[in-house]
């Protein structure tokens, strides 16, 4: 049975009843089909993943667009942002992730846009505090805070609040409309976050401490990749030796059609070298 996507106002609404979402990043269409097909929430797929054919897998999941911007896109201006926000959005994106300045976030949010911004620890800006989380002083968490009202001022729908302790995301979740996205900031986040990669157990690298594992596909992967060395070597071995292509693999032709052709061959003049 096909799942009604909801709205932003639907979100809204199960904010207000309590009710804690479940979100994933997803890469591809298997994933966003998967998670479709398990009853996921949210999924956050960037624009560079993005398509009609992701949208279609999503199925009755919100789906969150990132926003390429500044140095890690081509992305700089509000334009651009509109531009982009608006044909993912032709495409199907509910709302639109972007990390970018104030004015471009406002901007957005102006040509009524549902907008995520990001509060906490926020990877593209991790020079300023390194990887670490972010509010566990007084003053690093009233930052945190202003950052959240400060989204609530210009129009925002949400914010990822990534790697803030649990009490402090508590406060902000009771005290503001936005909804929280948590990654790492413990259970009274409006939404739990993971990566499907870590979900599924490949994570290449760091594996975040917030990060849980539900099946081993690295294992799995590992045996895969042994399995295309072997085929490919197997293969290797049947054109050295002849074995492959045999009759079954070769398209044949009629025992009369091809003396015809012979024949016609040795009947035809040589052509010219060109």
């Amino acid at each position: 049975m096909t799942r009604k996507r909801p709205t932003v106002a639907d979100l809204r609404a199960l904010k207000a009843q309590g009710r804690k979402l479940s979100m994933l990043y997803v890469t591809t269409p298997e994933e966003a089909a998967a998670a479709d097909a398990a009853g996921i929430d949210l999924l956050s797929i960037e624009g560079r993943f993005f398509s009609p054919e992701m949208r279609e897998a999503a199925g009755g999941c919100f789906v969150q667009v990132g926003l390429p911007y500044g140095p890690f896109g081509t992305l700089a201006t509000a334009e651009d942002h509109l531009r982009a926000a608006f044909r993912f959005a032709a495409m199907g994106g509910d709302c639109f992730y972007c990390a970018a300045s104030h004015d471009i976030q406002k901007a957005l949010c102006d040509n009524h846009l549902p907008v995520v911004g990001h509060v906490g620890l926020i990877p593209s800006c991790v020079t300023w505090t390194g990887y670490r989380a972010v509010g566990k002083t007084a003053a690093e968490a009233r930052h945190v805070w202003n950052e959240v009202k400060r989204l609530e001022s210009i129009g925002a729908f949400g914010a990822e609040l990534e790697v803030v302790p649990d009490r402090v995301a508590a406060v902000l979740a009771r005290s503001t409309p936005l909804l929280l996205l948590g990654m790492g900031a413990g259970p009274h986040a409006d939404a739990q976050y993971l990566f499907a990669e870590d979900v599924l157990g490949h994570t290449v690298g760091h594996k975040p401490r917030h990060a849980k594992t539900y099946r081993d596909f690295r294992a799995d992967y590992d045996r895969l990749q042994q399995e295309r060395i072997a085929a490919f070597r197997e293969f290797i071995a049947d054109v050295d030796s002849g074995a492959y292509p045999d009759p079954r693999h070769a398209v044949p032709i009629d025992d009369a059609e091809f003396a015809r052709f012979v024949a016609g061959l040795d009947a035809a003049p040589a052509l010219a070298a060109e």
